[in-house]
Formats: structure tokens, C-alpha cells, sequence
């Protein structure tokens, strides 16, 4: 056998990988069918409300969980070993979060007539913003329990309950749909992922982690000041790449039509399929990987170990779609989809520089460089802002995936001049 195949079957992250792998797969199989649903029932117009919507909940879900679930992996990844200072991590990020998602979720409530206009474009969804602020607190807690999978390397109980995760999404988008259309849709959206918390606290509740001791204990200001170095840090992903998202589909739909808006959504759905099995491996093993690394040696050699493994993935995962792209529109979406066939070299062109970039960005998170990654993060959503203005305004839905692959661009040469003293390192 090639010693090179033979280095990747030992390597722990291709074991991840396809661990991860199956998990995607039923990810994409459940994602499949519900865009195919989605796309049938509900049209471009339809998918371009859902993005709005899922662009939202995904800011504040951030928020509910004051923004801590990165460093949650990273300190329980670096504590496990030391009970005293892990039930200060775990406790701590416990209270954060439920408290600040009952805080945001009340504060939701309150506004969800003016959030529905804001978002949806009419008031008469305000109950989809009232059903969120109550799945908040669910959905928040769930996501801090996953991160303490993540960062004790449980990958198979991690992997298994996104699975359910996934096929409770299904079945609950599926039946709303059918049920009640783009109002089922809407509903599905804010609600699935908090019901489950209550699986994920059955699966869980043998861990020795999983106790009273661990999860409530006494406030502790060191801690509390970790964690706000990783909170500024998500707060500002949150606050950068949804909200530029929710603006560029605004200039498409102010600009040409809510279905132009809807062919973008598409797109950006496609790219979020494929790439789901590469994302979450940076999740699942990558960052936690990274926060144990000590040397700088040994940090290069993990980014390109990791470079080595998945760029001909990606490579080869580009090209195949790019190829085969009338007939991934044919079974993902309807012939209403047909146009977003000319988006795809630059959106696909603009997924391998994210990727690629990426893996180096992940270091920012790992290591705790806040002022740099906020400084890059605020930077580049502004830059794709601007250059989805002028170039939707000449190219319509096409200019927003050209703005997409520049920005990706550039932002792939900024990280390599950031970590250009690590990747030289001997």
C-alpha cells in the first residue's frame, strides 16, 4: 500500500473526517429532501424568507448563548484532566448561557412585531419571533451541552445526536410544510432544534460531568474573563457574516425581485451542503486539536497535515459539482431554479478560498487572537458588502457570488500573510 494512504488512515483527523462523513451524509440526505420540499412547495421567493430567517436565528442564537460555545471546546479540551478548574468552566458556561438566553429570548417576545416587519417584511409572522424567543433557552443549552461533547472528544455521541438532530429537522420541516406552507416552513426553522435538548439529556446523563457540581457552581471572574475573549470574538462572527447576508439579499431584492434573492439563497445552499462535511470536521476535531497544541512546530505541522488531506478532497468535490451542476439543480431544487446554472464557477471558486482560508483562520480561534480576528471578521464582511453593491448593481445575482469568490480571495491572502511566521517555521 502507498505510504501516504497508509499515514492518512492512521491520522486521527481522517478518522474524524469519516466519522464526521457519516454524519454528513445523513445530513445531506435529510437536507436534500427538505430543500427538495421547500423548493417544490414554496418556490425562489420562499427560500429567499428562509434565509432571512435562518440568517437571524443564527445571530441570535449566538447571542442567547453569550458566544461562548467555541471556548467551551477549548477549555474543557484543556482542563479535562483538572476536575477543580473544569467545574468552573462547565458551571460557569452553564449560568452564562441560561441566563442570557432567557434574557434575549424575553427581549425577542417583546419586539416580535417589529422583528417580523424587519425581517420577513410584514408583521403577520410576529408569532414565528415569539415561538423563537421560547425555543431559545432550549436550543442554547443544547448547543453548550454538544460543546462539552466536542471538547472531551466524544465525537461518537457528538455525531450521533447531530444525526437526530438532523432527522427531527426532517420530519418536523416536512410536516409543517405540508401542513402549513411557508408559515410551516418559518416555524420549523425556530423550533426543531430546541426539542433536542430533551434526547441529548437522556444520551447524556450517565457522564460524569453531567451533575449538579459540574453545571452550578460559583461564579468565578477569571473564568468569566476567558470566556469574553471567545464571547467578542463570536459575537462579531455573528454580527458580521449573517448581517452581511441579510443585507446583500436585500440589495438583490431592492435591486430585481425576491426571486433573484431566492436564486442567491440557492446557491449559497448548495455550497452549504457539500461543504458540511468539511465544516464540521474543523468543529469536531480541528479546533479541539488546535487548542492542545503548545508548539509552534507542531502547530505548523497540524495546518498542513490538515492542508495536505483536504484540499485534493476539496478539489475534487469542486470540480464534480461544477460539472455535474444542471444535474444537482435538477435534484435538489425544480426547473423554476434553472438560472442559478450561471452562479456557480464563482461561488464554487469562492468555497475553495474560504476553505482554504479557513484552516487558518481556525488558529485565530484556537489561540485567542480576539483584536485580530474581530479586526478581519468586521473587515471583510464590510469589503463583501461593498463589492456586492456595485457588482449586483451591473450583474444581479451573478455580481453577489463574483463579490463572494473576491472576498474570499483576499481574505485567503491576508491569512497567509498573518501566519506567514508559522508556515516558514523550521
Amino acid at each position: 500500500m502507498n505510504p501516504f494512504i497508509k499515514k492518512l488512515k492512521s491520522a486521527n483527523l481522517l478518522r474524524v473526517f469519516s466519522l464526521t462523513g457519516i454524519s454528513t451524509l445523513i445530513k445531506l440526505v435529510t437536507s436534500y429532501v427538505t430543500v427538495k420540499v421547500l423548493a417544490t412547495i414554496i418556490g425562489p421567493s420562499g427560500i429567499a424568507m428562509m434565509g432571512q430567517l435562518q440568517n437571524f436565528t443564527t445571530i441570535l442564537t449566538t447571542l442567547g448563548a453569550g458566544g461562548i460555545n467555541n471556548g467551551v471546546v477549548k477549555y474543557v479540551a484543556e482542563y479535562q484532566e483538572e476536575p477543580h478548574v473544569l467545574r468552573s468552566v462547565l458551571s460557569n458556561g452553564f449560568k452564562i448561557t441560561a441566563y442570557l438566553s432567557i434574557f434575549i429570548g424575553f427581549i425577542i417576545i417583546l419586539l416580535s412585531g417589529y422583528l417580523s416587519t424587519l425581517i420577513l417584511l410584514d408583521s403577520q409572522y410576529y408569532y414565528i419571533f415569539i415561538l423563537f424567543g421560547i425555543s431559545l433557552f432550549f436550543l442554547s443549552i443544547n448547543n453548550f451541552f454538544l460543546s462539552v461533547l466536542n471538547g472531551y472528544k466524544e465525537f461518537r455521541m457528538f455525531i450521533v445526536v447531530n444525526i437526530v438532530t438532523s432527522l427531527i429537522g426532517l420530519v418536523f420541516t416536512i410536516c409543517l410544510v405540508s401542513l402549513f406552507n411557508i408559515r410551516g416552513a418559518l416555524i420549523s426553522i425556530v423550533s426543531y432544534q430546541a426539542v433536542v435538548v430533551f434526547f441529548t439529556i437522556i444520551y447524556i446523563r450517565k457522564l460524569g460531568w453531567f451533575q449538579k457540581s459540574f453545571l452550578w457552581g460559583a461564579w468565578n471572574k477569571e473564568m468569566i474573563k476567558k470566556y469574553a475573549f471567545y464571547s467578542s470574538m463570536a459575537i462579531v462572527a455573528a454580527g458580521t457574516v449573517p448581517v452581511s447576508q441579510l443585507i446583500i439579499r436585500r440589495f438583490l431584492i431592492d435591486a430585481y425581485s425576491i426571486t433573484d434573492a431566492g436564486y442567491w439563497e440557492a446557491i449559497n445552499k448548495i455550497s452549504g451542503l457539500y461543504l458540511m462535511v468539511f465544516t464540521s470536521t474543523f468543529s469536531v476535531y480541528y479546533l479541539p486539536r488546535l487548542s492542545e497544541i503548545k508548539d509552534q512546530l507542531a502547530l505548523k505541522n497540524e495546518i498542513i497535515k490538515t492542508y495536505k488531506i483536504f484540499s485534493p478532497l476539496l478539489i475534487v468535490s469542486l470540480i464534480s459539482i461544477f460539472l455535474l451542476k444542471n444535474l444537482v439543480i435538477s435534484v435538489l431544487f425544480t426547473k423554476e431554479f434553472y438560472p442559478i446554472k450561471d452562479l456557480f464557477l464563482w461561488q464554487l471558486l469562492g468555497d475553495f478560498f474560504k476553505i482554504v482560508s479557513w484552516i487558518l483562520a481556525f488558529v485565530m480561534v484556537a489561540k485567542s487572537m480576539t483584536k485580530i480576528y474581530i479586526i478581519t471578521e468586521i473587515s471583510f464582511s464590510v469589503l463583501q458588502i461593498v463589492i456586492s453593491y456595485f457588482l449586483i448593481n451591473h450583474n444581479g445575482a451573478l455580481g453577489a457570488t463574483q463579490a463572494y469568490c473576491i472576498n474570499y480571495f483576499i481574505y485567503f491572502v491576508v491569512m497567509l500573510m498573518i501566519f506567514k511566521s508559522i508556515l516558514l517555521k523550521k
